[in-house]
C-alpha cells in the first residue's frame, strides 16, 4: 500500500501545470485605466487650462474698465462665459486672479527685457532695446492698463502693489542697475552714481505708460524719440559717420 500510494504521488508531482495567464490579456476590461483616461484627461487638463485662460482674460478687461475695486466676480465669471464657482476652482479671490494677470502678462516680457548685452555690443544699444520692447509691449498696450491700475489703486490695496513690485519692478531694478555698472565699467557712462538710482534711466518709459491713458489724444508723444533724446544726455549723442 505504501508502495502505490508513492507512485501516485510520483505521477500527480509530474504532471505538467496548467500555464497561468494574465487576466488581463484575455479580458480586455481588466487592462489598466490609465492608458484608456490618457486622452481624456489630456482633454480635461487642456479644457481646465482654456477656462483659466479666459477667466484672466475677462478679469483684465473687468479690472481695466471698472477698476480693481469696483470689479466683481460675477462680472469677471459672465465675461468668461463661466459658473461663479468655476471661478473658484482656479483662483481664492480677486487678489490672487490679480497676481495671476501680472504673472502672465507682464513677468516674462521683463524676463526677456532683462537680457544681458550680446558679445560685443553696447550697453547703450542693449538700453535702448530695453526701453523699445517696454514701449512697443507695454506702454501702447493693454500692458500699460495694467500698470496704470497699480498706480491708480496700489496706495489702497498695497499687496497688489507689494507683489508687482517683487514680481516686475526689484528684477526691471536690478537688470538695469547691472547694465549701468557695466556702461560705467566700460567708460560708456561718465554719471557713476547713476547706479544709485536706476530709476532715472528709465524714468521716460514711465512717462510714456502715463502719457498715453492721459493726453495721448491731445499730444500724441513718440516715446521711443523722445527716450532715446533722454539717452544722448546719459551717454553723449550718437557719433554719425
Amino acid at each position: 500500500m505504501t508502495r502505490q500510494r508513492n507512485t501516485t504521488i510520483r505521477k500527480r508531482a509530474a504532471k505538467p501545470r496548467p500555464t497561468i495567464r494574465p487576466a488581463a490579456a484575455k479580458d480586455p476590461k481588466l487592462v489598466s485605466p490609465l492608458a484608456e483616461d490618457a486622452g481624456p484627461a489630456s482633454n480635461r487638463a487642456g479644457k481646465s487650462a482654456e477656462r483659466r485662460a479666459a477667466i484672466v482674460e475677462a478679469a483684465m478687461e473687468e479690472f481695466v474698465a471698472r477698476g480693481f475695486a469696483a470689479t466683481r466676480l460675477d462680472d469677471i465669471a459672465k465675461r468668461a462665459g463661466v459658473a461663479k464657482g468655476t471661478i473658484y476652482l482656479h483662483f481664492k479671490d480677486k487678489e490672487s486672479m490679480f497676481e495671476e494677470l501680472i504673472r502672465t502678462a507682464i513677468v516674462p516680457l521683463i524676463g526677456r527685457m532683462a537680457a544681458p548685452p550680446p558679445l560685443g555690443g553696447s550697453v547703450r544699444d542693449a538700453v535702448e532695446r530695453f526701453a523699445e520692447t517696454f514701449i512697443r509691449e507695454v506702454a501702447s498696450t493693454r500692458r500699460g492698463d495694467i500698470i496704470r491700475l497699480i498706480v491708480a489703486e496700489g496706495p489702497r490695496f498695497p499687496a497688489i502693489a507689494d507683489f508687482y513690485f517683487r514680481e516686475v519692478v526689484s528684477k526691471g531694478m536690478a537688470a538695469i542697475t547691472a547694465l549701468i555698472q557695466l556702461g560705467v565699467a566700460r567708460g560708456e557712462i561718465r554719471q557713476n552714481e547713476l547706479a544709485r538710482f536706476p530709476q532715472l534711466l528709465v524714468a521716460p518709459a514711465i512717462v510714456a505708460v502715463i502719457w498715453q491713458s492721459l493726453f495721448a489724444r491731445h499730444a500724441p508723444l513718440d516715446a521711443i524719440a523722445m527716450f532715446k533724446v533722454h539717452l544722448d544726455l546719459i551717454f553723449g549723442e550718437r557719433r554719425t559717420t
